[in-house]
């Protein structure tokens, strides 16, 4: 599937069917430019989850808030709209390859 950019207004609906995995960043993070490239690619290698990239910015706070978001970058899983897990820092490409295989049991 392809890579959204999601916000406060359409986060639920994003995440509600299916396994999406959700990369809080936000511009001025060095780790979070680092990371957004592997991201990318993973979303590109694993065509059955939805990847989506949320922006934390003064527009969107609640979702960050709802999910205990205190640093970046945040990725986390949800399935069905619930959350599986959630993980912090920046991942290797083989580490995050290995999650998404994990989360659906490939």
């Amino acid at each position: 599937m392809s890579l959204a950019h999601i916000n406060d207004g359409n986060f639920e609906a994003t995440v509600s069917k299916g396994i999406t995995i959700v990369d809080f960043w936000a511009e001025w993070c060095g780790p979070c430019r680092m990371f957004g490239p592997i991201f990318e690619a993973a979303s590109a290698k694993h065509a059955t989850v939805k990847f989506a990239k949320f922006e934390i910015d003064d527009a969107n706070r609640r979702m960050p808030a709802k999910y205990g978001i205190r640093s970046i970058p945040s990725i986390l899983a949800f399935r069905d709209g619930e959350l599986i897990e959630a993980r912090t820092g920046l991942m290797s490409p083989d580490d995050l390859d290995d999650w998404v295989a994990q989360l659906t049991g490939a």
